[in-house]
């Protein structure tokens, strides 16, 4: 029996055929046992939501990049404005300072960019740094780089509390305040996810905070309103919760 491969060199990719024998004689064709082809399980790449992902040299890139792939997005990374195109959705992660993350963004010309694509209607999300930047200012390092404004609100550091060490590096729960969010569709109360932050943004308007989380204070670890997402937690980091969460963007992206 040979095999017709689509794609990929991988045994899930390949569609056995009758031989050429077989083909050309219909009686024998009749009487012969024949393996129907069969597809691979992957959604063709056609049919996947394509996800704009923000290069700017933000040092998670990779990771994010391969968890958006497993939870069923094509991705196209992007390095100008002009690439994102008619992406189904977009992505800002960020580690670092919050300066740094704006300055890069503002360099490649991607800091309005994406706020425009947030006016599209299209599904946003930002993870970390990539979360803080959607405020108006951060308190780090006596910051004097504006954020995009879209929350009202600064990014400030944690108190000092006894026991507990700065930055917040780690594991630590959710309090689902909007259990309708459905970026947290599936996910239960008192989920663990993924922490390394030393800041996190006080919102001004409570009503689009979607989770929180204690540590030392509660503060808002996501955030929700309309089309955008934000996360302080690293979804790309936190396993089998993380990738729930990726799998919940990937699907809005597909009825935007």
């Amino acid at each position: 029996m040979k095999l017709q491969c689509i794609g990929h060199a991988f045994a899930e990719n390949c569609i056995p055929i009758a031989d050429r024998a077989a083909q050309a004689s219909p009686a024998r064709l009749a009487t012969s046992s024949v393996i129907l082809p069969f597809l691979p399980t992957a959604t063709p790449a056609i049919l996947q939501p394509m996800i704009a992902l923000l290069d700017y040299g933000s040092g998670n890139l990779r990771s994010v990049h391969k968890a958006l792939l497993k939870a069923g997005a094509t991705v196209r990374l992007v390095q100008r404005p002009e690439e994102i195109g008619d992406a189904s959705g977009l992505v800002l992660p960020g580690v670092g300072a919050f300066d740094d993350c704006i300055h890069a963004l503002r360099q490649q010309e991607l800091l309005e960019a994406a706020r425009a694509f947030t006016q599209s209607g299209r599904p946003f999300l930002g993870i970390c740094v990539g979360y803080q930047a959607l405020f108006e200012r951060s308190e780090e390092f006596n910051s004097c780089a504006a954020g995009l404004g879209l929350f009202g609100g600064s990014v400030v550091r944690f108190p000092e509390s006894a026991g507990l060490k700065i930055p917040q590096i780690g594991w630590n729960q959710l309090a689902l305040t909007r259990p309708d969010c459905p970026l947290f569709k599936g996910v239960a109360e008192g989920s663990y996810v993924y922490f390394v932050h030393s800041f996190y943004p006080r919102p001004v308007d409570p009503s689009i905070v979607a989770t929180t989380t204690d540590y030392g204070v509660t503060f808002a670890s996501s955030v929700w309103r309309n089309n955008v997402f934000a996360t302080q937690f690293h979804p790309e980091k936190s396993q089998r919760v993380g990738l729930q969460i990726l799998q919940n963007f990937v699907s809005l992206t597909k009825t935007s």
